[in-house]
């Protein structure tokens, strides 16, 4: 019987882009969030003698050969496992392509996890026994796919470093509504990061003297304390300073004592149900606070000015009530998001982008529970 899944999507809540390193990928720190807004990803498994990968999609746009993440992380699967099977796999497109909400990686993600239940259920196995992945096997060959894979084997709030695809679970912030604006501009990531190189390869103190002094508060927008001087130890290579501002930002969010009374970690709240959601709402707030930002912003806007435009009419309301929490840029684009305290903020966002004319999806976070409760389609 096929097994089909849902191929949750991300949001990234602050990214960080350090310098190029040996293996020619960008160093990065980010904090992924995952939604509930998906794809759904049927496996049909047969036995066979030898290995045969099919793939198909609704959407034309997907690519349905052996370029797909879903086909190579099912055809390294099989080899990793030493078995053989007649593998089919279907893609019902629900998100935007290269959208910047990691669909793609999702897909291979959910694929591994079908495979999975499809090979339990046929009874078949390797070459010595009936085993499924290790976890750590998984998280390899989800690596070795692409860098975003390996968070939706986490889900929820999930910390991403080395070039993203180092990742580990982070406290679960709580689901929030959030408002996807989807503009008809793709942007491709290879050419944002050759962008970013560019922006910063002059090495103009002037400008990463201003970078150093903005981020900090940059949700705010407010100017910096005067007491705070720029670094003397600016180089070149500075960019690589703003992975370790966003680990302190993010450490600062998650350790920071809230209203509760009690530190967001070190401490077990499952005793009183209405501290741990006071606790994880203003863990979202601290997180805002810390005037974490999407670097990619810098790139991409100046060269789609509708970007700033649509980020301003997801933040911005004339009632402070129904203002979002946090609005930004996801991944590298071209999807937008806003994260909003209630239903009716939420609306009101829907509504400032119709009237922009820009199209929009509704969805909401999705906590690292509530992402493998609700996987598997039954």
């Amino acid at each position: 019987m096929p097994t089909t899944v849902r191929s949750f999507s991300k949001i990234n809540l602050g990214l960080a882009i350090g310098p190029v390193r040996a293996d020619g990928f960008h160093s990065l720190t980010t904090l992924y969030q995952t939604l509930a807004a998906h794809d759904l990803v049927t496996i049909t498994l047969q036995p066979s003698a030898a290995n045969r990968i099919t793939l198909t999609s609704n959407d034309a746009r997907v690519p349905i050969n052996e370029h797909n993440t879903a086909f190579k992380a099912i055809r390294r699967a099989l080899d990793v496992l030493a078995t053989t099977a007649d593998v089919s796999i279907h893609i019902e497109k629900r998100l935007p392509v290269q959208g910047g909400m990691g669909a793609g990686s999702a897909n291979a993600a959910a694929a591994l996890i079908a495979l999975e239940r499809e090979l339990a259920e046929h009874g078949i196995t390797s070459t010595t026994t009936l085993r499924k992945l290790w976890g750590p096997e998984k998280l390899r060959i989800a690596t070795e796919v692409g860098s975003d894979v390996p968070l939706f084997l986490i889900g929820g709030a999930v910390l991403g470093v080395g070039r993203g695809e180092e990742v580990y679970p982070m406290p679960d912030l709580p689901a929030t509504h959030c408002v996807m604006a989807l503009p008809e501009i793709g942007v491709s990531t290879p050419q944002a990061f050759r962008d970013w190189d560019a922006l910063y390869s002059a090495g103009s103190l002037e400008r990463n003297v201003e970078r150093e002094m903005r981020a900090p508060y940059a949700s705010w927008n407010v100017e910096p304390k005067p007491d705070k001087q720029p670094s003397s130890q600016l180089t070149h290579a500075s960019p690589s300073s703003t992975l370790k501002g966003l680990s302190r930002s993010l450490a600062s969010a998650f350790c920071e004592p809230h209203s509760s009374g009690v530190f967001a970690l070190g401490q077990d709240l499952a005793e009183n149900p209405a501290n741990v959601f006071a606790g994880r709402k203003n863990l979202l707030l601290a997180l805002v606070r810390t005037g974490i930002e999407n670097d990619f912003e810098e790139v991409v806007f100046p060269q789609n000015p509708l970007f700033g435009e649509i980020k301003r009419t997801l933040t911005a309301s004339d009632s402070p009530e129904l203002a979002a929490v946090y609005a930004a840029l996801s991944g590298s684009g071209s999807a937008l998001f806003g994260l909003y305290a209630t239903e009716a903020a939420a609306d009101a966002a829907e509504e400032r982008l119709a009237k922009l004319g820009v199209r929009s999806m509704r969805t909401e976070t999705l906590p690292r529970e509530d992402y493998w409760r609700r996987m598997f389609v039954e």
